[in-house]
């Protein structure tokens, strides 16, 4: 339809829409004639509105029974075992646009119970309404005869579905403030409530905290007398030892006065004493140096013969070790050649013992095996003679 528009229309449909249109023009005039300004104060105001709900209803009840009879044709076209999706697909359709029928159907009967349409702001409303349908109508007809277009009846269109939804937006913001206050009332209460039971604490509180100064009171009251008194003992006391102390103190000064003089004289002995020591010790400290000047010479003169003594004791002990070491050598030479004869004499000895085990050993073997000399003559030819030999070598 916007592309027709914006194309134009023919001559022919141009006419049969501007006919229509301008009829369209003459009956709103006349029905804005017609039409009083409200019928609120009249008698048959009632008759009017009944008739209009119970259109309402009647248009209702037919949706009723419409939305009924296609829930049934939905159910049994889902239970038959071969599924027709397309009317399955148009009975859901149908279904959606009779649920919006019923929708629109409820609202405008819950707004007729609400508010009479006869009232003069409803008929206001209508006056309006049928005036700006008029100024439209007239503008597309201008349009029309013009230029072959009804663009001004789209702007209108247009501009009538931003003003609806601007009042939709709107109804929503107020419903979520109302929505809001009936919440931040409820806090409010709530608050109120937490303060009022605050508030009471807080004065149990003042009360309590009254009793307490009170109390605070008669109790600083009664320390404050008990402390002056004792703050008055503690001075009257204090003024006493200060007294006591301060004599004491005369006292004591006299006692080191006399202490001082006497420290002074012993002072003045003690110093006369240490000058008589002084010189005495410094007449001592020259007949000692003296006599350290001679000793020293004489010790000098000791050391020097010691070192001399000493060089020839050294001389002397050194050839004394050289002549230890030679005795220590012909020792050790000596001790040498007797371990090795030792060693000689044992070993000579295990040879022989060792030679005499071996001839012991070989005899047996020689006698047992009847080898050589030892061995023994055959049966029945042994005479008498070789018997009597062979009696005289066992012998031996």
């Amino acid at each position: 339809m916007m592309s027709q528009a914006m194309e134009g229309l023919s001559l022919l449909d141009v006419l049969r829409i501007n006919t229509v249109l301008e009829d369209s023009l003459d009956q709103l005039s006349i029905l804005g004639y017609i039409m009083p300004v409200s019928y609120q104060d009249r008698l048959d105001a009632s008759n009017v509105v009944g008739c209009e709900i119970n259109k309402i209803l009647k248009n209702q009840k037919q949706l009723e029974s419409k939305f009924e009879k296609l829930m049934s044709s939905r159910a049994e076209i889902r239970s038959s075992v071969p599924v027709d999706s397309e009317k399955l697909t148009e009975l859901e359709q149908q279904l959606h646009e009779t649920s919006g029928d019923l929708r629109r159907a409820n609202y405008l009967f819950s707004k007729t119970a609400k508010q009479s349409p006869l009232t003069s702001d409803n008929l206001k409303k209508v006056q309006a309404d049928r005036q700006f349908v008029t100024e439209v109508i007239a503008e597309t007809v201008q349009d029309l005869k013009t230029s072959g277009t009804f663009q001004s009846l789209l702007k209108a269109v247009e501009g009538e579905k931003e003003q609806r939804e601007n009042v939709h937006a709107t109804i929503a913001r107020e419903e979520e403030g109302r929505k809001q206050i009936k919440f931040l009332q409820k806090q409010l209460q709530d608050v109120k409530r937490e303060k009022e039971v605050e508030i009471q604490h807080r004065n149990e509180l003042i009360a309590h905290l009254k009793d307490q100064l009170q109390e605070m009171k008669a109790k600083t009251s009664m320390e404050g007398k008990y402390t002056k008194t004792d703050m008055d003992l503690q001075v009257y006391q204090t003024q006493k030892k200060c007294n006591y102390a301060e004599s004491e103190l005369e006292q004591n000064i006299l006692r080191l006065k006399l202490k001082m003089d006497e420290e002074v004289r012993v002072h003045m002995e003690i110093e006369n004493f240490l000058r008589r020591q002084q010189r005495e010790l410094e007449e001592k400290l020259e007949h000692w140096m003296e006599k350290y000047d001679k000793d020293t010479e004489a010790k000098q003169q000791e050391l020097n013969d010691l070192k001399s003594a000493q060089f020839s004791d050294q001389q002397r002990l050194q050839g004394l070790a050289k002549q230890y070491r030679d005795y220590e050598r012909a020792v050790i030479q000596d001790r040498i050649q007797k371990q090795e004869e030792k060693q000689r004499r044992r070993q000579d000895k295990l040879e022989l013992k060792s030679v005499v085990k071996i001839q012991a050993w070989w005899k047996g073997t020689m006698v047992r095996k009847e080898l050589g000399s030892f061995k023994l003559p055959k049966k029945g030819k042994i005479t008498p003679q070789k018997g009597k030999k062979a009696a005289g070598k066992k012998k031996k």
